[in-house]
């Protein structure tokens, strides 16, 4: 069974700095793209990241704030805020583009999402 793990999240005064991480564990095969994605109260959830093993996108609300980066050997994707705004605060998750090893295609797959808080 694969499973997303998230943590890092908390709360943080405007300016300031989180950085969330991602874990995929279980019986991987192969991950392509990971990613990061929020959800505000009210809103529909969003794109914040995502990294492939060539490249990354980001968001243009986080461009210049935010760097997303992996560590291929633990499965773990990384999200480093910085200068944190009120209007970052949402309910993050970690996404995966993955293979499990019993089937070998590639499915969508979503850790249990983290808090972030920022307040002014």
């Amino acid at each position: 069974q694969v499973q997303l793990v998230e943590s890092g999240g908390g709360l943080v005064r405007a300016g300031g700095s989180l950085r969330l991480s991602c874990a995929a564990s279980g019986s991987i095969f192969s991950i392509n793209a990971m990613g990061w994605y929020r959800q505000a109260p009210g809103k529909q959830r969003e794109l914040v990241a995502t990294i492939t093993s060539g490249s990354t996108k980001y968001a243009d609300s986080v461009k210049g704030r935010f760097t997303i980066s992996r560590d291929n050997a633990k499965n773990t994707v990384y999200l480093q805020m910085n200068s944190l705004k009120p209007e970052d605060t949402a309910v993050y998750y970690c996404n995966a583009e993955l293979a499990p090893i019993i089937t070998h295609h590639y499915y969508n797959y979503w850790g249990q999402g983290t808090q972030v808080t920022v307040s002014s």
